[in-house]
């Protein structure tokens, strides 16, 4: 029986692990961080094949805002009302829209 429960606990915790339930601040496979003139740290990725929408993650934050992409003159440009996310070539920006206060410009790959 203890054999049993044994087995049961690791097939748990290897599950958790799979999820990303681990707990740690690591970024998971995949994100790409920049970091911005203001030193603001930002982790992103696309999370569809067409580029329609990002995930984004403010320094160390355990938050993911799911931005979807907004019509823009150029670049692209990512939000949900809340966060504003703009990709133009190699490099970012990234504010709030509701103060519209800048978080970074520049942000570029590290």
């Amino acid at each position: 029986m203890k054999g049993l429960i044994a087995v049961a606990a690791l097939a748990v915790l290897a599950g958790c692990a799979q999820l990303g339930f681990s707990g740690g601040s690591a970024p998971a496979t995949g994100w790409t961080t920049w970091t911005c003139d203001s030193e603001a740290k930002v982790l992103w990725r696309y999370t569809d094949a067409a580029h329609q929408e990002v995930d984004v993650r403010l320094g160390g934050a355990e938050q993911v805002y799911h931005l979807k992409q907004e019509p823009g003159a150029s670049g692209s440009l990512y939000s949900d009302d809340m966060l504003a996310f703009h990709v133009k070539g190699e490099e970012g920006l990234v504010y709030w829209v509701a103060t519209n206060d800048l978080i970074g410009r520049g942000c570029k790959a590290d």
